[in-house]
């Protein structure tokens, strides 16, 4: 049976990383949570980054433990045996095939909202990024890293310049009053930046694609780490600085700060760059998540069907043609019913919460209380509990993912 191939180093790893955690977010979640709590959001931003470390450090201490395709599902079938990693892998089947998409129309939207693009182009503009990512994926891991690791180099490039012309435009008088809608606004800005530091997890499963997955996937991680927090950070603070945001509804925050240091040609940076951090999120879930439906399928959680490898690249093509059909279709949907892409994404955010809430109890079950690991794991533990108790309606959701699991690994044609 062919295997995946191993070629993957850490500096792929940390532009992977980077690509799967810095989405659209950055894009318009400035200017959203200072709206939301002003000045003081930025406050936000640093204590979220912050608390993204211990849930950076508890994977890239199981990453050590299990290097597997499966991921965080190997994990948790290392902790509590194989139904509880079943659950966990049909929870995260609502989580990437239904996000990433929407994760794409909201890139898409982003270039609408600077260049005037109409619904039906931005579906295509969304459709092709998706494309081409899957193709990418296809043609094999080492090509679509290479691109990764360029397209991450130009984003960065991309923000520090948004920070540089934006620094001669900031003013003290931006940050007062910090507190202006109280601390409770502050909280829930916080609430909404959680959701930026999302995507940790896709790493793991590419670990039998690299080199020396032990050393190079917790360099990546927490490289990534640094990176994503420091720029979250700088372009949170150029924001409020120069008062890139307001209450009349624009959420272009990076368009309103290109424009105020390089003019009306900021526009089209901003969409190029917007362009490019969508299609990094996108890209990297797929790959990710595509290898962790493969180890899923070689352990009997998901049909046999799926884990068959290409023999020319290398790579699970049965599910990543899956993953397109299903991505279409999610479009197609969208495109019909015109459904608030904020709706969409709250059960994929609930699936992902718990999919860390089932990795945290994994690693408090592995790991000894003395291991600076388990502490580490407690504390992301506490902080996704308290975060997931705000999901609403998108509480259940996971819930019925994971029946549909233990349905499946009790009933499924290949436990009989």
């Amino acid at each position: 049976m062919e295997t995946l191939r191993r070629s993957l180093t850490w500096v792929q790893g940390t532009a992977l990383t980077i690509g799967a955690v810095l989405g659209c977010g950055i894009l318009i979640l400035p200017s959203v949570t200072a709206n939301t709590a002003g000045p003081a959001s930025l406050l936000a931003w640093v204590l979220m980054s912050l608390l993204s470390f211990p849930l950076v450090g508890t994977l890239a201490r199981l990453v050590k433990i299990a290097p597997s395709a499966g991921g965080i599902t190997a994990y948790v079938q290392l902790a509590f045996h194989s139904k509880a990693a079943a659950v966990l892998g049909w929870i995260m089947m609502g989580s990437v095939p239904i996000g990433v998409p929407i994760i794409a129309l909201a890139g898409a939207h982003y270039v609408g909202s600077v260049t005037g693009a109409g619904n039906g182009q931005i579906t295509l503009i969304a459709a092709g990024m998706l494309g081409l990512s899957i193709i990418l994926n296809i043609k094999g891991l080492r090509l679509s890293a290479k691109i990764s690791t360029l397209v991450i180099v130009m984003i960065v490039l991309l923000l520090i310049l948004a920070a540089a012309v934006s620094l001669p435009h900031v003013k003290a008088t931006a940050f007062q009053p910090f507190l202006p809608h109280g601390w409770f606004a502050a909280g829930s800005a916080s609430v909404v930046i959680f959701f930026s530091f999302v995507g940790w997890e896709m790493i793991t499963p590419l670990a039998e694609e690299f080199k020396r997955p032990e050393r190079d996937i917790p360099v990546s991680l927490f490289l990534a780490a640094v990176c994503v927090a420091l720029l979250y950070i700088m372009i949170s603070f150029v924001t409020i600085g120069t008062h890139a945001y307001g209450g009349n509804g624009n959420i272009a925050s990076l368009n309103m700060l290109m424009s105020k240091g390089i003019g009306k040609s900021g526009v089209y940076v901003t969409a190029w760059l917007a362009l490019f951090i969508t299609f990094s999120t996108i890209h990297a879930n797929i790959a990710g998540f595509s290898r962790m439906v493969y180890a899923l399928a070689r352990e009997g959680h998901f049909p046999r069907y799926f884990e068959k490898v290409s023999s020319k690249s290398h790579t699970p093509v049965r599910v990543l043609i899956g993953l397109g059909i299903v991505f279409g279709l999610v479009l197609a949907v969208n495109g019909a019913l015109q459904i608030d892409p904020a709706f969409l994404l709250k059960g994929p955010s609930a699936a992902f919460i718990a999919s860390y809430l089932f990795t945290l109890a994994a690693a408090l079950k592995i790991l000894h209380w003395r291991d600076i690991g388990w502490w580490l794991a407690l504390t992301a533990f506490v902080s996704c509990l308290g975060i997931y108790c705000f999901c609403g309606w998108a509480f259940f959701y996971p819930v019925v993912l994971g029946i549909a699991g233990m349905m499946y690994k009790k009933y499924g044609r290949e436990n009989k």
